[in-house]
Formats: structure tokens, C-alpha cells, sequence
């Protein structure tokens, strides 16, 4: 079955003894050449995380609209964007101008977002919650703002709407048609998933997830996916709703790969707690090509969804990545994912 395959990476960058990412400019522009070569390998999509106050990518569309320079096919994601650090009006402008200038392959991820390294970073944003306020409610009414203005609807008066005691009569420019329907929910829970599907988001399925029943991860992920597509049929969006998932996984084809992760495959998930909160998360997949392939099949979140990102580690240089595409690709086409 045809799915889309496409990296997911946190471009962290260290300026340590050894690192191949040393500098901010050294992943932005790594960032930009490991497009280039998912494209190459025959990726459909390379997507960024967005971390605030952090060594890692914060800002998305320079590097999202300087990777559409240097692509024509490829999709560019945001996994995601942390809507308590987001004006929905400047968002906009900002969203809007960077998928025109790709042509219209932007895939935007929002949502609430996960912890961040500040505490009190949102005010120094200028973008504090109000009083008795809650992130997750105030994050779904900016997503909302921000998805009509995205439809066109004037936010803004004109001097003769003044003039005529008239509501708002200019909407943000430029506009970007289509990209109103090309957001993803980012959804850490069954409830964030029927959220995103009532409301006509696509699904962009956690790396963790925030509940925990005691099965497996991809068991539990699967489930979210199934009933998101079951509420989203029932909801009459009127768009085909996308799903995608994320997996570390690194088929060892060579000395490199074995020394990186030659002891790396999992058999457990990941358990732990955030904020208070129970979180599972998946195991890593590493070995021959086979062993991949066979652990990607038996993974039922993966294969309910229609779109698989592979977590980039960014860290270890564009050589190292480029390579890891190129046997990421072999895998996929071998499970009859991609075309040859």
C-alpha cells in the first residue's frame, strides 16, 4: 500500500568538541541539504520541529521557504508549532507567504505544544495566558483565528469601515488559497484526536502519548488513528483526512550505521511522566533491512496511518543523513510504500 514517508527532525545543534552541528546557521543550512537529498532519495516530506529558548529550530518558515528554493516536490512540515508562542494574525502572514513560495507544499502541524525549557517564556513573548485561562483552551482558539483568517475573512477595518460603523473589512494578505485545509493537529491523546478530527484537522500523531493503559504504544496509537478517521468520516469535512505517525528506525547497511546503532533496537516502550502525567513512547528499530521491515509491519499504528516519519538524528551530520535516506527509501519501496 502506497504510504508517504518523510523526516521529522529537532535540528539540535552543539557547539561541543566533535560536533558535526556545531552553530544555529550550521543546522539551518544542513537542514537545507538534507531536503535536497530526501527529495533525491525519494522522501515525500521533510519536516521540522519547533522548540523555543532552546538549541534547536525555532523559527520555521526561513528554513521552510529556503528548503522549497531547492525542492519542487517535496512536502515541508512543522511538527509542531507551539500555538502559545503564536500570534494568529502575524502567523498567518508568515504561513501564508512561505507556501506560496512553495508552491503550495506546506503541511502545517500546530497545537498546543509540549513542555519548554522556559517557564514563563509565553510572556516574554508578549503572549501570556489571561487569568483563569487554560493553554489548551487558549491554543484551540488561536488555531481557529488563525485557520479563518487563513479562509480570507477580514480581520482588520479599513478607515471607511470606521467611517460606516462596519465590522472588519480587510483580511491578511497575501493569502495563500488551500492552505486553510493543509493544517494537522498535533494530538498527544485519544481526546486531542477526536478533537482534531471533529473539527477538520489531519492527524499528526505524537511521539508520546499522554495516557498510558498499559499496552503497547503502537497498539494504543492505533487506536487514536482509527477513531480519528471514524469521527472525521461522520463529521462531512469535505476534505480527505491524512494521518501520520513517527518512528526511529535505522536499517544497518554499513559500519557507520552498525557503530551508531548496532545496539539501538528495542523491544519495550518508552515510559515515563510529564507534567505530572503518565507518557508512552515507542521503541527504536534497528538491524538488517529485513528486521526493519518486519518491525514496521507488525506496527499497527504505522500501518493504519497513511503517512510514516522517520526521526532525523540531525546530530550526526548530512553525510551520515543522507546515507540514512537513502536506506530508510530501500525499506520502504521493499514494503511497496513507495514507488520505484
Amino acid at each position: 500500500m502506497r504510504k508517504r514517508i518523510g523526516f521529522l527532525s529537532f535540528g539540535h545543534y552543539r557547539d561541543v568538541p566533535g560536533s558535526r552541528v556545531p552553530t544555529a546557521g550550521d543546522s539551518l543550512r544542513m537542514h537545507v541539504e538534507l531536503a535536497v537529498a530526501a527529495e533525491e532519495a525519494g522522501f515525500d516530506g521533510a519536516w521540522v520541529r519547533v522548540h523555543h529558548f532552546d538549541q534547536s529550530l525555532a523559527t520555521p518558515y526561513p528554513l521552510l521557504a529556503a528548503m522549497a528554493a531547492r525542492t519542487s516536490t517535496l512536502e515541508l512540515g512543522t511538527g509542531v508549532i507551539d500555538l502559545r508562542y503564536e500570534q494568529p494574525i502575524a502567523m498567518t502572514e508568515l504561513a501564508s507567504a512561505t507556501d506560496l513560495l512553495s508552491g503550495g507544499r506546506l503541511q502545517l502541524g500546530i497545537s498546543r505544544g509540549s513542555p519548554e525549557r522556559a517557564t514563563d517564556g509565553q510572556e516574554r513573548f508578549g503572549l501570556g495566558l489571561a487569568p483563569g485561562g487554560s493553554w489548551s483552551d487558549e491554543a484551540r482558539a488561536r488555531a481557529d483565528r488563525f485557520r479563518r483568517a487563513l479562509r480570507g475573512e477580514p480581520v482588520a477595518r479599513s478607515e471607511r469601515a470606521v467611517e460606516l460603523g462596519q465590522g472588519p473589512d480587510l483580511p491578511v494578505e497575501p493569502r495563500s488559497p488551500g492552505l486553510a485545509d493543509r493544517l494537522w493537529w498535533g494530538a498527544g491523546n485519544h481526546a486531542s484526536g477526536l478533537w482534531a478530527a471533529e473539527h477538520g484537522y489531519h492527524l499528526l500523531s505524537s511521539t508520546l502519548l499522554t495516557q498510558d493503559d498499559g499496552r503497547p504504544f503502537h497498539v494504543q496509537q492505533a487506536d487514536q488513528v482509527r477513531a480519528y478517521l471514524e469521527v472525521h468520516a461522520g463529521a462531512g469535512h469535505g476534505i480527505r483526512p491524512r494521518t501520520a505517525v513517527t518512528r526511529s528506525a535505522f536499517p544497518i547497511v554499513s559500519d557507520d550505521d552498525r557503530r551508531y546503532f548496532g545496539l539501538a533496537d528495542e523491544q519495550r516502550d518508552g515510559t515515563g511522566r510529564i507534567e505530572g502525567g503518565a507518557v508512552r513512547g515507542g521503541p527504536t528499530y534497528a538491524g538488517d533491512p529485513e528486521h526493519v521491515a518486519r518491525r514496521l509491519l507488525a506496527d499497527e499504528a504505522v500501518q493504519a496511518a497513511d503517512t510514516v516519519l522517520f526521526a532525523l538524528p540531525s546530530q550526526l551530520g548530512p553525510d551520515y543523513n543522507a546515507h540514512l535516506f537513502t536506506s530508510l527509501a530501500a525499506v520502504a519501496r521493499e514494503l511497496g510504500w513507495l514507488e520505484d
